[in-house]
């Protein structure tokens, strides 16, 4: 196929050039332009924010990519949606500039002195948001937070303290407490470059760091085959192609005066959230979506699937998984802070949680999940059995077949040279062999040694011991009622007569 020149993406909705810059951008990735950037495009379409984007790209400074597109790309949306297939494909026109902070950084400040600018968004990864210990007067600083200091520092200057110049600070790193987390690192930062009282108190007062949840996979650009096709229907070529999911969510903690900022909002109100307390969301995507995630895993790795939408399309997982996410899961979530309709968002998010998981565009590999897996366990899901047996006086009995595959994906056959752990399991398709990429690797491997073949004893056993271990769980899991002994009965299922019996048990 001729590929036309990226110049003929056309310009649908407003020019970005022709609406103020309202918004500061540190980070060019895939999440950002496919779903903040995403967001503000739809707003200004529908004639909401009228708000373009200045885009500021922290490492390295080759931004010819946005330059040769006139700053538009496609974003384009492949999946599975209230059950159905879904494809559609949105230019983005919102970006107005790219500047790169190592060449352009006199420009990044120039902008701080604009009064139209309202917003600073940022995905600069987990680390980005680190306190460094550095001058803001460098050019550029090193560090995000020394940078956003640094052009704090110049909005402030050159607003004398006014409120007129506040700004809505929106992190979007996945870490809790992310606004919380910047900000202090921009006090600190402060501090150490001497800024003064009067900037602490103007930073204080009219500079609002918020907490954000963000919630969308954003692969960016897909493989030559399905770019190929892209090119066909759309009849261009996009250099800057951003596939995505259809469900996107965004929760940012803020009051009125955010709300009216962050203006964007509107166009999208039951995905896109602002509200005083985000935990209920939190806690929500948490329990459901990765707590349902560390549950499935295991068993569905050693029944022989590679990736999640396998695992849906399995005759017995799928069904698994959607009563473990219904049924079990999903009543455990606490909608205290969700208002009258907690129950209903509950149910309908874990609705699009199995849309996801069907999704045949997100090759989401089960391996790769289970890293780090104990830890993930404890946080995850824990919590969600010690509430279950609270309410309902037991753990459900999916959730202890989910445990006690964990603990046989746990089991190493052996150690490398290198100090790796290795397990091997007989699956319907073979002999799987796979590292177990765990920080309690050596723990269960020395368990298991207890462990022997056809002894129900000696398994009963091991699962007392894992169970009580209140350093692994934070918790003594035995005082959970009935869940060791039906963790222990599906464990000596899958070791004497295999997995895929221990599922039919259920």
């Amino acid at each position: 196929m001729n590929q036309l020149p990226s110049s003929v993406i056309p310009a649908v909705g407003p020019p970005a050039a022709a609406l103020p810059e309202r918004v500061l951008q540190f980070g060019t990735g895939v999440l950002l332009r496919g779903l903040v950037d995403f967001l503000i495009d739809k707003a200004n379409k529908q004639s909401v924010f009228n708000g373009s984007v200045v885009v500021v790209k922290s490492t390295g400074n080759d931004v010819s990519e946005f330059a040769q597109q006139e700053n538009r790309y496609s974003v384009w949306v492949r999946g599975v949606q209230n059950g159905q297939p879904v494809e559609e494909q949105t230019v983005i026109t919102a970006i107005s500039r790219v500047l790169a902070a190592q060449t352009q950084w006199e420009d990044v400040l120039a902008l701080a002195r604009k009064p139209s600018l309202q917003i600073v968004v940022s995905n600069t990864t987990e680390v980005g948001l680190q306190y460094v210990e550095e001058s803001i007067f460098q050019t550029p600083p090193s560090s995000f937070p020394a940078k956003l200091t640094a052009f704090l520092y110049e909005r402030f200057k050159g607003a004398g303290g006014s409120r007129k110049m506040g700004l809505v600070v929106v992190p979007t790193e996945l870490l809790p407490d992310n606004g919380l987390r910047l900000r202090n690192a921009v006090e600190r930062t402060a501090q150490f470059n001497e800024l003064g009282k009067l900037f602490m108190k103007w930073l204080k007062f009219h500079v609002r760091f918020c907490n954000s949840l963000v919630d969308r996979i954003v692969t960016g650009k897909p493989d030559e085959e399905s770019t190929a096709l892209f090119e066909q229907k759309a009849g261009y070529s996009d250099s800057l192609l951003t596939a995505t999911e259809p469900y996107y969510f965004w929760a940012i903690e803020g009051d009125d005066r955010v709300r009216k900022v962050l203006s964007f909002a509107e166009v999208s109100p039951t995905h896109l959230i602002i509200d005083e307390d985000i935990s209920f969301y939190r806690e929500r995507k948490l329990r459901l979506l990765n707590g349902a995630h560390t549950f499935m895993t295991p068993l569905s790795y050693l029944l022989g699937n590679v990736t999640v939408e396998e695992s849906m399309n399995h005759p017995l997982m799928g069904p698994l998984i959607t009563k473990l996410m219904m049924n079990d899961i999903a009543p455990s979530v606490p909608t205290d802070l969700a208002g009258d309709d907690g129950e209903a968002a509950v149910n309908q998010f874990a609705q699009e949680v199995l849309d996801r998981f069907r999704n045949p565009f997100n090759e989401h590999f089960l391996l790769n999940i289970t890293l780090q897996q104990s830890a993930k366990m404890q946080v995850r899901n824990v919590p969600t059995m010690q509430r279950l047996a609270a309410s309902v006086g037991n753990v459900p009995d999916r959730m202890a077949l989910c445990f006690a595959a964990y603990l046989l994906f746990m089991r190493a056959n052996r150690q490398t040279e290198e100090g790796d752990y290795i397990g091997e399991i007989i699956v319907p398709g073979g002999e799987l062999v796979y590292p177990i990429r765990d920080a309690q690797a050596a723990y269960f491997y020395q368990k298991w040694q207890s462990v022997k073949a056809g002894d129900s004893q000696s398994i009963t056993d091991f699962v007392q011991a894992v169970l009580a271990d209140k350093i692994l769980w934070q918790a003594d899991l035995t005082e959970l009622p009935g869940f060791a002994d039906k963790v222990a009965t599906y464990l000596t299922t899958m070791l004497i007569k295999g997995v895929e019996a221990a599922v039919k048990l259920v």
